[in-house]
């Protein structure tokens, strides 16, 4: 079962959304929300995989609300409005579906969405960690599951559905998304820094602008900073400096 919430300012945009829900035994809703600010809310009581959101809503616009959300559920936007679906995708939108919405346009992006959270749960049962306070992950990866110790790990980049652990002895490439191997990582010793990176902080040499360097091989190694990244990593590296 997929737990899913509706955001919507408008009442009737939000009975058609319930109404195609309950067509699909895969979903189930548990909030629906006229507004950013009650969404913000439900996400803190419910565990949501699925949020299906209005891009333009008074106060905060969907995808404004979506850029201040650090773990974000998967998101499918909807909208009356068609010039947002690029800005749509480039923050990682599962899809985006027009005004007025039709049942078949709208179980094809719950469909897709049904097939990423399998993906997601069969990620979490393929990564294994052991004891209490483990310095090591195994993660699946040629049709065996590889022990990766987190002092090995340079940075991690997601590509698509799979991502690749970078190490000075080579590269792993395991079917995961970057959400699920993050939640099982320990926080404080890697970080987001991009939708695409995650950086183990103890190889980070330097930081340049909206770069941070390490060293991959011998030679030096430039990941972008994210802006909705910024902000923690920062923080964390002054509470380190000198």
């Amino acid at each position: 079962m997929i737990n899913v919430i509706i955001v919507d300012d408008e009442p009737l945009a939000l009975d058609v959304l319930e109404t195609y829900i309950e067509k699909m035994p895969e979903l189930n809703l548990v909030q629906r929300c006229t507004n950013a600010l009650e969404a913000n809310e439900a996400l803190k009581v419910h565990d949501v995989d699925l949020m299906f959101l209005d891009i333009q809503m008074p106060q905060l616009t969907g995808t404004d609300f979506l850029k201040t959300l650090s773990n974000p559920p998967l998101v499918i936007f909807t909208t009356a409005y068609a010039n947002y679906a690029i800005e749509g995708f480039e923050l990682n939108a599962i899809d985006y579906l027009l005004k007025p919405i039709s049942l078949e346009r709208f179980m094809k992006a719950a469909n897709k969405a049904v097939e990423q959270v399998e993906l997601q749960r069969k990620d979490n049962a393929a990564t294994i960690t052991t004891g209490d306070d483990p310095n090591f992950i195994f993660v699946k990866a040629d049709k065996k599951l590889i022990k990766v110790s987190y002092d090995d790990i340079i940075y991690i980049e997601g590509l698509k559905d799979y991502v690749i652990i970078r190490q000075d002895t080579g590269r792993i490439i395991t079917l995961q998304t970057m959400k699920s191997l993050e939640d099982k990582l320990p926080s404080g010793i890697f970080k987001r820094i991009h939708r695409s990176y995650i950086i183990n902080l103890n190889k980070i040499n330097a930081v340049v602008g909206n770069m941070v360097e390490v060293m991959e091989k011998g030679q030096a190694k430039h990941l972008p900073v994210g802006k909705n990244y910024r902000d923690e990593l920062l923080e964390i590296i002054n509470q380190n400096r000198l």
